[in-house]
């Protein structure tokens, strides 16, 4: 919205344009949600432990999160959601789609979450809603996104499969471009939602995957340097950077209060839409495989209780102390603080190799 108030002021003032520059808006909107989920952190934490609303733990968890977790407030996702939907609104251009279409995707998975975390505990029901509901909610609102997209494409290029590192390798997609999509978006939701386990786990890997899909998301909507690394110019992308910018603010200052020993968790209301949002932006971007590789801690995680599940129901028998992959190394007397700071430099890791895509031929 402010991109066209200043837009309209450069006629009387010169100066106002530089707030075109993408850069700056890029800049502004991380500032922006920044400010905004501090100002609004201590608020929501009053109001939520006001109406009681606190995490609830698996009967079958790690003892120490009885004593720990269990008086932590939730659905602390909400700071999230607001800060990036206030900051986007600021500074992206409110006429192009995509940011229409990740607000769609925040907002809607944000709703599936708030209505599960609202079971959990408002109305006292540890499971919240069922699995087959929550897919089945999942797959309806990925689906109206993504049949939009299909049926607007103006370039062959947003639904062909791009590979990191092969970049004369490309795949046409065509209607499988639906299918593929709902996987990526649906398996991110949920990744996410199981990696959101300890104190600020899984915060600063969306926050590093944001910050990587700033970098693809301005060289891929700009010509020239899209045509210096030989990867596909997409023009409409370049404000999908704004709100990649905004959730790097709101994750950092969500952050703040979250760090170990967190004062809120996100709850599904925040990892539903967070996971959901950074898989719709790996599809906007035709990123899937990277974000796969950025991924790696989240993917491991999934893998984890994939692992357990199949072993158990096939040997009897349990190849993790427990699953998701964190618990296991909770229960392997690993201190919390050293699991979360191992994953968050994992997860540095891998978006360095596959940001190095970018110039790797």
């Amino acid at each position: 919205m402010l991109l066209y108030l200043f837009d309209y002021l450069s006629q009387y003032y010169s100066g106002f344009n530089v707030f075109q520059y993408l850069t700056l808006r890029i800049i502004l909107a991380a500032l922006t949600a920044l400010l905004t989920s501090l100002i609004l952190g201590p608020y929501i934490i009053q109001k939520l432990k006001d109406a009681n609303v606190y995490q609830s733990v698996r009967d079958d968890g790690p003892e120490s999160h009885t004593d720990t977790k269990s008086k932590t407030p939730s659905m602390g996702g909400l700071i999230i959601i607001i800060s990036i939907t206030i900051s986007s609104l600021l500074w992206a251009d409110i006429y192009n789609r995509n940011i229409w279409i990740l607000l769609f995707i925040l907002i809607s998975f944000g709703i599936i979450g708030l209505y599960d975390d609202y079971k959990k505990f408002m109305l006292s029901n540890s499971d919240g809603i069922s699995g087959r509901l929550k897919l089945s909610l999942q797959i309806i609102f990925s689906s109206i996104v993504l049949a939009f997209i299909f049926f607007n494409v103006e370039n062959d290029l947003e639904i062909t499969l791009i590979l990191p590192f092969i970049k004369t390798f490309s795949f046409y997609l065509g209607w499988i471009f639906i299918p593929w999509s709902i996987f990526i978006i649906i398996g991110s939701s949920n990744a996410v939602n199981l990696t959101d386990g300890l104190d600020g786990l899984a915060i600063l890997p969306c926050i590093l995957i944001a910050a990587a899909f700033v970098v693809f998301a301005y060289v891929e909507g700009n010509m020239s340097i899209a045509k210096y690394l030989l990867i596909p110019h997409l023009p409409n992308v370049s404000e999908v950077a704004i709100f990649a910018s905004a959730i790097v603010g709101s994750g950092l200052g969500f952050l703040w209060y979250n760090s170990y020993p967190a004062e809120i968790f996100m709850g599904d209301v925040g990892s539903l839409s967070l996971g959901a949002i950074l898989g719709t932006m790996a599809v906007l971007l035709r990123q899937e495989i990277a974000f796969a590789i950025m991924s790696g801690v989240f993917v491991a995680e999934v893998l984890s209780v994939i692992i357990q599940v199949v072993s158990f129901k096939l040997r009897g028998k349990r190849v993790f102390k427990m699953s998701p992959l964190h618990h296991h190394y909770e229960l392997s007397n690993i201190p919390e603080p050293k699991i979360i700071v191992r994953f968050w430099i994992i997860t540095f890791i891998l978006v360095l190799i596959a940001l190095s895509s970018l110039k790797i031929r």
